[in-house]
């Protein structure tokens, strides 16, 4: 990727601010029903990156989260998800049990999204004709089934 290997990005606001560094070990879109409501959309772009290259560079204090347990609805098992206590933007999900976190390609500045699959493909609401693999669940090296559906057509 041609890409710059620094990013900043921060919530809606600006009261929380992040840094990047590096490039992301995976990006794509998920759609699974948790992914869909933290988002207010029809799918989630995603950014996973090591811990190791995200920072939260102003605003830590301002940071809310929220658990949710594997045992409910949540596919990928406990992830943290944070966001602004101001204006309640979002800025990242922590997912432990991966070792990523996730970043949302639409706050982070200057960064050129380039999706390699989508994931939990059999819950999505909004079919997508791109070319890129559908996992009905995760691959195989996140292990999901590595099942790839067919593109709707």
């Amino acid at each position: 990727m041609s890409q710059s290997e620094n990013y900043t990005g921060s919530c809606f606001c600006g009261e929380v601010e992040f840094s990047l560094h590096g490039q992301p070990e995976v990006m794509g879109y998920c759609h699974c029903d948790s992914c869909r409501h933290w988002s207010a959309g029809q799918v989630n772009a995603f950014t996973l990156w090591t811990p190791d290259r995200f920072k939260i560079t102003k605003g830590l204090e301002n940071l809310a989260g929220f658990d949710k347990i594997a045992a409910t609805t949540n596919k990928t098992g406990p992830s943290d998800r944070k966001w602004c206590k101001t204006c309640g933007g979002h800025v990242v999900i922590e997912h432990p049990t991966m070792g990523l976190v996730d970043v949302p390609a639409a706050i982070i500045e200057g960064f050129h999204f380039v999706p390699a699959f989508h994931v939990h493909y059999q819950e999505t609401v909004q079919p997508t004709m791109d070319g890129l693999p559908k996992f009905r669940d995760l691959p195989t090296e996140a292990g999901g089934s590595g099942e790839v559906l067919p593109e709707p057509g």
